[in-house]
């Protein structure tokens, strides 16, 4: 069942092959008929569409109109919490769910906030691994720098290349304890380079 916001077909089908990134990568060749296929069919309940189905469980349908009033007051209030806890509201009041909502509300609060959540969490995650990703890279770099110090044997040349990569680091949005940790730069010496 699909209930969410965004544009939606009022049926699809998913399959799970169609969920491998790069088939080529797993030695699949492209037009191949994999072994083992899930399809899953997916209907969108969202208010006004596959009402026939819908309309068959008045479940159904009370979710489909509790949904439709969230994602209302969503627009309305423009903060998720306070959004779900006015639909609950409004749902009870109207008899909407209301047995369910009466007994689990704190529970469907907690859900729905948490599935929204996860797309932000996704936005932290992605951010977490390009912070990640140019750690690395930066240390990589400064060990061949070093390295290539060493064998010119320029403590002042290495000292200028660790200063130089720190200050490209930080102005690339690293947090200066990574820095530090990337570089072995004191902190004084990079706060420094901040100013």
């Amino acid at each position: 069942m699909y209930n969410g916001q965004e544009t939606f077909p009022d049926e699809a089908i998913f399959r799970l092959s169609d969920l491998f990134e790069r088939p080529e990568d797993l030695d699949i060749p492209k037009n191949a008929t994999p072994l083992l296929e899930l399809e899953a069919r997916v209907i969108n309940i969202n208010e006004g569409r596959n009402e026939a189905i819908v309309k068959r469980c008045k479940k159904l349908s009370e979710y489909s109109a509790f949904m439709a009033k969230t994602h209302e007051f969503i627009e309305e209030y423009g903060d998720k919490e306070e959004a779900v806890n006015e639909a609950v509201k409004f749902c009870s009041k109207r008899g909407i769910l209301k047995e369910f909502l009466e007994t689990h509300g704190s529970e469907v609060l907690n859900m729905l906030l948490e599935e929204w959540n996860i797309e932000d969490a996704k936005e932290v995650w992605q951010e977490e691994a390009r912070e990640e990703g140019l750690a690395k890279g930066l240390e990589k770099g400064l060990e061949k720098g070093l390295e290539k110090g060493r064998e010119e044997g320029h403590e002042e040349g290495r000292n200028k290349g660790k200063l130089e990569i720190a200050r490209n680091a930080l102005s690339e949005g690293l947090a200066p304890e990574i820095v530090q940790k990337i570089t072995g730069l004191s902190m004084e010496a990079i706060k420094a380079l901040n100013k």
